[in-house]
């Protein structure tokens, strides 16, 4: 198969494997994407802060390298509101400076590195410490910021020195000075955002951004509203994107390395969702790393062709599969008709009002904010650490000066919240009853209240050395509870030596006050441990059961080896006792709800 075969280079593949009648299906949505991309690219450049046209040269490039190496056959790269916003949140400090644009496209140049980088060294699982919950939380933040930022221009208003003011000191300007408003522009941004929502509701497969633009278009000819006072776009070159070396500056990279750092993340992040999310229902496998040197490569070869960061983006990709796309070439397709159409129609694009860009802009700010996902959110807990990453991005999104440490802030807050939630030795307590039924009950650690004869102490998960200090209190809690404590390992997954550390010293406090310890469900990946750590002769080889076939046959013979050692008075005369019961018990089926589904050795 040529898709095997040419894992790293998959458009050799899918030219091997491509069939005729693909063909019409990928133009088709090849002409839908593109339709949807040129007021889309447009508008993000402006989000970026910098001129159209750059988003329509990132529009042709990135897309046409990303399709052709990403692992999906769906996904259409390219400029994105997001990582335009962080584009601008980085730029923001040089954009008055003459070398501006060289920074921008060093920038890039970056942010490929990087992620080549990353997918190189295989760091496809470390996008997994990003939740999801920071990507709603920023991503809701981000439109809220992207809205705020567009109201000037959709009002009309021109704010001296704005390259230099953050979003929220124009919003101020804005609120402040109202009286400025430019009717004209407000009425034009007001239609089209009107007819992209018309649009929408008659029919999801209209180009309302497109038809928002156009319609506007013929008011500014008919009634020359650009000399009332609505700034058109202006001037955008009929040419192909052109090729640039970059201006490599190492102080320059030291100033942009952190914004570049968090829209590699942001970026990496967004194009695995979308492929995922396609992949749902296309069945393709998707290779994390494999997207992030597709996106790497879309990121460094469009800097050389005066393209700012891209990404995977939500809208396009799902367009494009819901067209009928079939392989990676109609992603490569839409790159072409767009360069066709800035070669042919650009003069055309000097007469698009840059209110209605805005509108369009505003509309799609309004649904980046994930309202449902949110209120899902929400819902699971409102102090959950989802709940409080979610926020605490969003929050910071919108306050702090520098998107970057917004990123970093929620990757940060919910990596603390995911440590804060793991360490916690989970234990159960479980006591054998000495009636005829041979039960087993269930109780919490600290409603032992008076000394038993035998406790089993069920640890389960990874034992390590952030749950070490829990797990110490716990057992701490049972030292004088017992006379003989089985300690059932069979649910431990795994153990470090600081937790081991923590058992040996219950172990020998145990021994001091004159208990014993029994160990069953011994896994044999742990029996050379505590052979190396001498647990085995601090316990007993003889009070050490391992896990075996049988259905709780370890800890039934812990719990016959415990009665022993207490004594014939406190076994009874009962001729089926509590241990031999002990495989009978429906209770004891409840402490763990994969039990019953598995036939390894219990206890």
């Amino acid at each position: 198969m040529y898709l095997s075969r040419f894992k790293y280079m998959p458009l050799i593949g899918t030219i091997g494997n491509y069939k005729k009648e693909y063909f019409s299906k990928d133009l088709i949505a090849a002409l839908t994407v593109a339709v949807v991309v040129i007021p889309q690219s447009m508008a993000y450049a402006l989000i970026a802060g910098v001129n159209p046209v750059y988003g329509l040269y990132t529009a042709i490039v990135s897309t046409i390298i990303a399709s052709a190496f990403g692992s999906s056959n769906h996904a259409i790269a390219g400029p994105t509101n997001a990582i335009a916003l962080l584009v601008a949140g980085s730029m923001a400090p040089y954009m008055a400076q003459e070398n501006a644009y060289e920074m921008l496209f060093l920038m890039t140049f970056m942010v490929g590195i990087l992620q080549i980088l990353f997918g190189v060294v295989k760091l496809g699982k470390v996008i997994n410490f990003v939740s999801h919950s920071v990507v709603i939380g920023f991503t809701a933040g981000a439109g809220v910021l992207i809205g705020l930022g567009q109201l000037s221009t959709l009002l009309g208003m021109s704010i001296k020195g704005s390259s230099h003011m953050s979003t929220m000191e124009k919003f101020y300007y804005v609120i402040t000075h109202l009286s400025q408003t430019n009717i004209y522009a407000l009425g034009l941004g007001l239609m089209t955002m009107a007819i992209i929502i018309v649009c929408k509701k008659i029919n999801n497969k209209l180009p309302g951004a497109l038809i928002g633009i156009i319609i506007p278009i013929i008011f500014i000819i008919l009634f020359s509203l650009d000399q009332k006072g609505v700034k058109l776009t202006g001037f955008i070159p009929s040419s192909l994107p052109p090729f640039k070396m970059l201006v490599f500056d190492v102080s320059v990279v030291r100033n942009l390395f952190g914004g570049a750092v968090a829209i590699s993340i942001i970026g990496l992040v967004e194009a695995i969702a979308i492929s995922k999310s396609i992949a749902t229902t296309s069945r393709q496998k998707i290779d994390a790393n494999q997207e992030f040197i597709a996106q790497g490569l879309a990121n460094a070869g469009g800097s050389f062709f005066q393209c700012f960061a891209g990404s995977g983006s939500f809208t396009r990709s799902a367009i494009n599969y819901q067209s009928g796309a079939v392989t990676r070439l109609a992603g490569m397709m839409s790159g072409v008709v767009v360069a066709l159409v800035l070669l042919f129609f650009a003069p055309y694009a000097q007469y698009i009002p840059s209110p209605c860009l805005a509108g369009v802009i505003l509309v799609i700010a309004y649904n980046m904010v994930d309202k449902k996902e949110i209120k899902h959110i929400i819902k699971a807990g409102k102090f959950k650490s989802d709940s409080l990453a979610m926020m605490a991005t969003c929050i910071a999104t919108i306050v702090l000066p520098h998107l970057d440490v917004a990123i970093y802030t929620g990757i940060a807050i919910s990596i603390a919240l995911y440590l804060k939630d793991t360490n916690k030795a989970p234990m159960k307590i479980l006591v054998p009853s000495e009636g005829i039924n041979g039960s087993v009950i269930e109780k919490e650690v600290r409603a032992i209240k008076e000394k038993m004869d035998i406790l089993i102490i069920q640890l389960e998960g990874n034992l390590f050395f952030g749950s070490a200090e829990d797990l110490q209190a716990k057992l701490d809690d049972l030292v004088d509870k017992s006379k003989v404590f089985i300690l059932r390992m069979k649910y431990v997954a795994n153990i470090d030596l600081t937790a081991l550390g923590v058992l040996k010293v219950f172990i020998r406090t145990v021994k001091e006050s004159g208990g014993m310890i029994i160990f069953s469900g011994v896994k044999s990946e742990f029996s050379s441990l505590l052979m190396n750590t001498h647990m085995n002769s601090d316990v007993g080889e003889d009070n050490i059961f391992m896990s075996e076939n049988e259905i709780f046959a370890s800890s039934t013979n812990a719990l016959e080896r415990a009665r022993t050692i207490i004594g014939p008075d406190v076994r009874g005369q009962e001729a089926d006792s509590a241990s031999r019961k002990l495989q009978e018990s429906k209770s004891i089926l409840s402490i763990s709800p994969d039990l019953e589904s598995k036939n390894t050795a219990a206890f």
